[in-house]
């Protein structure tokens, strides 16, 4: 039985390495996109709002964290079959369907509290393109269930979540993968550190849903697809929401829950 002294070490390793995981994962895909933007304006090529979106999903949640993912795992000599990816079961595909509704509850519970208080949120990309041209939002639909929601789970479950259960207990390490998940969005909002922390704060809560439906099924496809549906259902959601705001059938409070929600969604 290892000592305290011993636990404390790993459990310390392992929030070094996910740490470090993560980083990486974010640092690279930022570069990438700056490389990518910086190439089509050396040709003369001005980045649409839609490019620049498909710019950052596939550099960010589809080479940048698929890869940084899959290497990590080839440096421990382990395969994407050890994460748990599989067809669902019938359960698994419940649990999908339970995790999705409770995902969905917690943005919108959360984005209502936070709309009601009065408290500042940031913004992201997505928010700020879709306010000049919501159709944005559609092309976002597809690469939620696509490309989004594998690309941030095969890092943050299946890397993080995965590497920190190897040293902490089931409800420590969901929490602390979610906060991490939560964290790395912070880079990608804008405005103040307070609006920021609230976008963040909302964010956390669907995060610990998606962890705990890992934890659950051990099947990384399971949060995959919730996490796929949950973007989705927002991003249809945002548009409608905007096309109503646009033509006066949305009240101004259902506008500012929208902008919440938005903002905790990635870009």
């Amino acid at each position: 039985m290892p000592s305290l002294d011993d636990t404390v070490t790993d459990r310390l390793r392992a929030v070094v390495i996910v740490l470090l995981v993560s980083g990486v994962g974010l640092g690279v895909g930022v570069a990438l996109v700056v490389a990518l933007s910086l190439g089509l304006t050396a040709r003369g090529v001005e980045p649409s709002p839609v490019t620049f979106l498909v710019i950052s999903l596939v550099s960010v949640q589809g080479v940048a964290f698929g890869g940084v993912a899959l290497s990590y795992l080839r440096l421990r000599d382990r395969s994407l079959r050890s994460l748990g990816v599989r067809l669902p079961s019938i359960r698994e595909v419940l649990i999908v369907v339970g995790g999705y509704a409770a995902a969905l509850v917690a943005a919108v519970v959360g984005s209502i509290v936070v709309s009601v208080t009065g408290a500042p949120a940031g913004e992201n990309q997505v928010s700020e393109f879709a306010s000049t041209d919501p159709t944005v939002l559609l092309w976002l639909i597809p690469a939620s269930i696509l490309l989004i929601g594998p690309g941030e789970e095969l890092l943050f479950r299946g890397i993080v979540q995965g590497r920190l259960r190897e040293t902490f207990a089931a409800v420590p390490g969901v929490v602390l993968a979610s906060a991490l998940f939560a964290a790395i969005h912070y880079v990608a909002l804008t405005g103040g550190a307070g609006g920021r922390l609230v976008t963040v704060g909302v964010l956390f809560f669907p995060a610990l849903v998606f962890g705990g439906v890992y934890e659950l099924t051990d099947n990384l496809v399971v949060p995959s697809l919730v996490h796929g549906a949950y973007n989705a259902t927002l991003f249809a959601f945002a548009y409608l929401a905007i096309r109503l705001s646009e033509s006066g059938g949305l009240p101004e409070q259902g506008a500012s829950v929208v902008v919440v929600v938005t903002a905790a969604l990635p870009g």
